[in-house]
């Protein structure tokens, strides 16, 4: 029986997940019963939802039975939020069935090999150069789901150079994490932000470039010791036992048998040129265009699937092979979908449970009489913990910056220094907190399970808790501005 194509999300993997999933569902739950409800004002100013910082009162605790926390994951299929979840959902199906069809046509690992044919023998150097890339991206562009659908490519290609998934996961989605966290002229985070700081946009770019270079130190630091170690000692990877087929498909091959062997047509390769070529259009003007930034993931979606089923109908595989192929890409990454329900349902939960503001209100009442250091600090940990119930990070910006700008100005500490703080707590913790989607279907495309992903990054978060911490003391200190 010849082997599925695309991305199959393991048993293991996806059972590990849902147990996490389903135990902070019920802590949601709980401190819905443990927690007094309460609600800040909202105000409309130039077409944005707004919080009154001021109008904080608490409220009679509404109805919402034990029952409802087992249906919160299909309710938010026509809540606030239903929009975001089912397009993220059909961007997971596209980009899928996409990769599948191409996995099947050959196309995806003729183009590994020729990576592998050409650079090879300077894999360390490839290994970085792609890394800084794809940070480059998130820091200046504010790309980051955009990655997902390269994801598997990164895979095959850390596979075909010796390593693992866990390699190809690092110089992709979390190099262009680091970089959209550690970002430079990220519009989704530093331009609402700072719009809503009154900050001239884009403004103290000079620390943000010493703030990327660090972070992009400690991540290349981080990839390259744990690649010599698997180069020294397969077996010294989380993942031997579970990628062996993986691992045979990719490595040990013959790069020039390869690539020939899977030589495509012109066409297919042409078309498949084409559609990359008008993803990364969309990409690079999204964050200028307002309209076209609106409908960026599901386009980027559409045009990956017409891209990639379109090549592989064009490479002479036939029409029944591509169909099934898509179909398996489907039924392999289907499994994701549920997980994602569940993770959107924690938010729904506390939303529900009318507690969201309450716990917004109780830790912005811990900066009492804090130092401006110990401020900023827990600035960053606020923006921290909100990140866990709301991904997206404008509209966290919109959330949490009426609250936090005031704060910061009573107690000294710089507009410059907060939006710093808060890009930082939105943006770092993306790919470490089970309820952010784009972590579950980046790790739905391998064989990694959520807590191999976080013993693995553990440490490497760690080290980027520190260096954040010792750049926002720096601000602090210098009175980073222009105010």
């Amino acid at each position: 029986m010849p082997e599925k194509a695309g991305a199959q999300i393991s048993a293991r993997a996806f059972l590990q997940s849902l147990l996490i999933l389903l135990a902070l569902m019920l802590l949601a739950g709980v401190l819905t019963r443990i927690i007094p409800a309460g609600a800040y004002l909202r105000v409309i100013e130039d077409g944005r939802e707004l919080i009154d910082p001021q109008s904080f009162t608490l409220s009679t605790q509404p109805e919402y039975p034990v029952w409802r926390w087992f249906t919160a994951p299909v309710e938010v299929l026509w809540g606030p939020d239903a929009i975001i979840i089912i397009t993220i959902i059909v961007f997971l199906l596209m980009v899928g069935s996409a990769f599948a069809a191409l996995d099947r046509s050959g196309m995806l690992t003729a183009a590994v090999g020729r990576l592998v044919q050409r650079y090879g023998h300077r894999k360390y150097t490839l290994l970085l150069t792609i890394s800084f890339f794809f940070m480059l991206l998130g820091a200046f562009f504010g790309i980051f789901e955009e990655i997902v659908p390269l994801i598997p490519l990164m895979v095959a290609l850390a596979y075909m150079l010796g390593w693992d998934a866990l390699v190809g996961l690092g110089m992709s989605i979390l190099a262009t994490n680091l970089g959209f966290s550690a970002a430079i002229t990220n519009p989704f985070t530093i331009g609402v932000a700072q719009r809503l700081a009154s900050l001239p946009l884009f403004s103290g770019a000079w620390l943000r470039l010493f703030i990327f270079t660090a972070v992009y130190a400690v991540l290349a630091i981080f990839l390259t010791r744990y690649a010599r170690r698997i180069d020294a000692n397969p077996t010294a990877s989380p993942l031997y036992r579970l990628d062996g087929a993986l691992r045979g498909r990719y490595q040990g091959q013959d790069v020039t048998i390869l690539t020939s062997a899977n030589a495509q047509p012109r066409r297919a390769t042409r078309w498949l040129f084409i559609s990359v070529a008008l993803i990364v259009l969309v990409l690079v003007l999204g964050p200028f265009v307002p309209i076209l930034g609106d409908i960026a993931l599901p386009l980027v979606g559409l045009l990956f699937l017409v891209g990639g089923v379109g090549a592989a109908l064009q490479s002479g595989i036939g029409r029944s092979t591509v169909g099934r192929a898509v179909w398996q890409g489907m039924v392999g990454i289907a499994p994701s979908i549920p997980l994602i329900l569940m993770a959107a349902s924690i938010k729904h939960i506390v939303a529900q449970g009318g507690i969201l503001d309450t716990m917004l209100y109780n830790t912005a009442q811990a900066f009492g009489n804090a130092n401006s250091f110990i401020s900023i600090l827990l600035i960053y940990f606020l923006a921290l913990l909100i990140e866990f119930f709301v991904a997206s990070g404008s509209a966290k910006a919109f959330l949490l910056m009426p609250i936090l700008i005031p704060l910061g100005d009573l107690v000294g500490v710089t507009r410059q220094v907060v939006v710093t703080a808060y890009c930082f707590g939105d943006g770092f913790s993306n790919l470490a907190y089970p309820t952010n989607p784009v972590l579950l279907i980046s790790l739905g495309l391998t064989v990694v399970s959520y807590p191999t992903w976080i013993r693995w990054t553990a440490r490497l978060w760690l080290w980027i808790l520190l260096v954040t911490c010792i750049f926002l003391a720096i601000g602090v200190a210098i009175n980073y501005g222009p105010f």
